[in-house]
Formats: C-alpha cells, structure tokens, sequence
C-alpha cells in the first residue's frame, strides 16, 4: 500500500482541501454497480482477495465501502468490457501501469483508450518531451502504436495531471455526473445532489415547486428523479 500512501501524503499537502475525498471509502457496492451498470456481484469480484483472481482491482476488506478513485476504477473497467476488451488484458495493463507509474489506482489516474482489444494511453503520459502522438499498448508491456484515431473513454473528463475528476454516469451525453468536488461526490445534476431532489419527491413537492427551489429546468429534475428510480406513474404526475 505504499503507493496509496504517497498519494495520501500528496493529497494533504494539495491546496484544495476537497482533494481528501478522492481516498475515503464513500460509495457502496450497490451504488458503484449502479453507476457502472454492472452487478454488485462483479464489482465485489473485482475487488475480491482471492489469489487466482487475475481482474482484481485494489483491495477492499469485507464490507467496506469503496473510495471515489476506487469508483472511478469500476467504471473504467465497465467501459472496458463493454468496448469488448477480456478480463486478462484488462489486468495486464492495470498491473503494467501500475508498476511503471507507482499508482494504486491507474485507472483513474491516467488517461486511457481502447479499440474493442487492447487498452491503450498516451506515450505522453509516460515522455511529456518525446511522448506526443505515440500510443502505448498497456495489455502488451508498453508496446508502442503509432495511431491517432481511437477516441479516449468520453464519459471521464480529466484535470491536467491526469487524475479523472468527472464522470458522466451513463455516458458523456447524461446530466447525472460524479464529481468529487460537487455534493462531496455524490450524484448530481448541474450541482444539486439526486438524492436531495428525490427527497423532495418523496415529501411531496411536484417537479415545478423542486425545479424553482433548486433553480433548475424541468428536466433536469426529471432526469434527477428518473436516476433516482422515480417513474413517471410514481405519485403526482411529472407534468404537474
């Protein structure tokens, strides 16, 4: 755990106090799965200690909830699958990156791509100087490529030193994003937590009287209930 201890030590010395969320166990299986839209059965396998286990992201002990970078990690990976990449090649370019750059948590580190086979990254990330317009193959040992055309994972965007500091949940085209600068990393849409949105639903404000509180379009308090699990039949109705 040495590398999560540099980072720790970074991270409190950063100026943005907000910074100190990014390592604290926050988010529940169920909730990460959720978001990533895969089982918590997966997710709880991705992050298993079992030695044959050869898609384990970092640990987690039993019951433990996970962290944002952790989260971001789940997601990654999700991506990865769906793009069609196999598990075992997701776990050689984890291990290869983490390895070369002593980061416990590449995956939302670090900016990656993929082509439906391999996961790829910036040579930059690795030589600021000589790295432009180089591919690194990180499933093949750092292999290099030499193509510009594979697009980055566009539900993640990233601050300048790498680290994965918004996730559009469900894809770059959802008002529902991740940040853990925002509603300290929870839910949200266009700043305001879902949950605190599906808490007015539920004490019984109709769409028009949350969207005037918060100072929020209509849809996107629509957007916030349905992520919230709020179907249109589910008491007054939307267009009220």
């Amino acid at each position: 755990m040495e590398e999560r201890h540099l980072l720790a030590n970074a991270i409190a010395k950063a100026s943005e106090p907000w910074r100190h969320r990014l390592i604290i166990p926050n988010y529940k299986i169920a909730g990460a799965a959720k978001y990533a839209d895969v089982t918590v059965q997966t997710v709880a396998h991705w992050h298993s200690n079992e030695k044959t286990n050869r898609s384990k992201l970092s640990a987690r002990a039993v019951r433990a909830e996970l962290s944002y970078m952790q989260l971001i990690e789940v997601a990654v990976v999700s991506s990865f699958r769906k793009a069609g990449v196999t598990l075992s090649r997701i776990y050689e370019a984890r291990e290869y990156i983490k390895s070369q750059l002593r980061s416990e948590d590449p995956f939302a580190q670090y900016k990656f791509k993929s082509d439906g086979k391999h996961i790829l990254m910036d040579y930059e990330q690795f030589d600021p100087k000589s790295g432009k317009g180089k591919l690194l193959v990180a499933n093949q040992g750092g292999q290099l490529a030499w193509s510009e055309i594979l697009d980055r994972l566009q539900q993640f965007e990233y601050e300048k030193d790498g680290i994965a500091l918004l996730w559009h949940i469900g894809g770059r085209e959802s008002q529902i994003t991740i940040d853990p600068r925002v509603s300290f990393g929870a839910p949200a849409i266009k700043g305001v937590a879902t949950w605190a949105i599906g808490g007015r639903w539920s004490a019984g404000d109709d769409v028009a009287e949350i969207a005037a509180d918060f100072g929020l379009p209509r849809s996107a308090v629509i957007a916030a209930l349905k992520f919230e699990g709020v179907s249109e039949r589910s008491g007054s109705v939307w267009a009220n």
